[in-house]
């Protein structure tokens, strides 16, 4: 299993960034996978999953802002972040979940991370 983040970098406050995560070496079509960052300091935390079947979770903190989906036939999940803030600075990962529930997706594999700053 491989997963690769790409699209982190550094934005103003209100910009735009879209993350990418090709995935390989599994069905991708058959997982739900999902989006989670980590700041500094804090625990890591889920900001979106999807399921196979395209059904979706975000977080209350993105919710509005933020929207997870997917390309099965580029086996790829991707993360498109508006209105971004300050608070969203973080590394961000890509998993694969073990469950195929949205908001619980229980991850077994992880991407390496990229960073995402919103800062002025």
């Amino acid at each position: 299993v491989q997963l690769v983040e790409s699209g982190g970098g550094m934005v103003q406050p209100g910009g735009s960034l879209r993350l990418s995560c090709a995935a390989s070496g599994f069905t991708f079509s058959a997982y739900g996978m999902g989006w989670y960052r980590q700041a500094p300091g804090k625990e890591r935390e889920l900001v979106a999953g999807i399921s196979s079947g395209r059904d979706t979770y975000h977080s209350d903190s993105v919710k509005g802002r933020f929207t997870i989906s997917r390309d099965n036939a580029k086996n790829t999940v991707y993360l498109q972040m508006n209105s971004l803030k300050a608070e969203d600075t973080a590394l961000y990962y890509c998993a694969r979940g073990r469950s195929n529930v949205p908001a619980y997706l229980r991850p077994s594999d992880w991407g390496q991370g990229t960073q995402v700053t919103v800062s002025s």
